[in-house]
């Protein structure tokens, strides 16, 4: 039977209109502005990314990563061994969401990943809290654990067997960049005519494609 609680749950979006002289030719500008709207509005995790991947048998895995610098890509760490690391080895082809329901407001990225520099991924590791980097190293990040006290074990190990020395980041654990082939930009409406502003690559120089998508 319907869920008739969940069917009568709606919001009424009406903050703010979306046309293309809101959007710079480069797409990646704008993600960055609003992402720093985001931030300046103090939203819980805003930096949240909802990602996208396909394993071998062609079966899609989401999860949320956090988004960590944006450069000519959209930059995210991660264990390279993780199901998702391995799905990435195999299918490099991705698609990214950033939602924030407060500003009435998605982008949507497709895209493919490159791993970023080893140099750049160790500059990052070692900026971390302490026991960010040891979690990283105690974690075989998606396999299957016993319990609690197997990670937790590990983790006291691992306090012990670096006490007062630098952590080296393991070669397992790194940065990805995922460089956009398509960006769209939806801004909630009224009567659910969302704005939709789709940005596709036209080519490898920096020209983009602009679409309006229908809601």
């Amino acid at each position: 039977m319907p869920n008739r609680d969940l069917e009568n749950i709606r919001n009424h979006y009406q903050r703010n209109a979306l046309d293309w002289s809101d959007i710079d030719d480069d797409p990646l500008l704008s993600l960055r502005a609003w992402l720093d709207d985001a931030i300046q509005a103090k939203l819980y995790e805003p930096t949240a990314l909802t990602l996208a991947t396909i394993d071998s048998m062609l079966q899609p895995h989401a999860r949320v990563v956090l988004l960590k610098g944006i450069d000519h890509g959209l930059l995210f760490y991660t264990n390279y061994a993780s199901p998702k690391g391995q799905e990435i080895d195999s299918n490099p082809n991705v698609a990214a969401t950033l939602f924030w329901p407060e500003l009435e407001r998605q982008i949507r990225i497709e895209g493919r990943v490159e791993k970023i520099s080893a140099s750049q991924s160790d500059d990052y590791f070692h900026s971390r809290p302490r026991d960010s980097q040891l979690a990283a190293v105690a974690s075989a990040q998606g396999q299957v654990v016993a319990n609690r006290d197997v990670l937790e074990a590990r983790f006291a190990d691992l306090q012990a067997q670096y006490a007062d020395q630098t952590i080296p980041r393991p070669d397992h654990w790194g940065g990805y960049r995922l460089i956009p082939q398509h960006i769209e930009f939806w801004q909630g409406r009224p009567n659910r005519l969302h704005d939709r502003l789709m940005m596709r690559r036209a080519n490898e120089v920096g020209e983009w494609i602009r679409e309006r998508l229908s809601p």
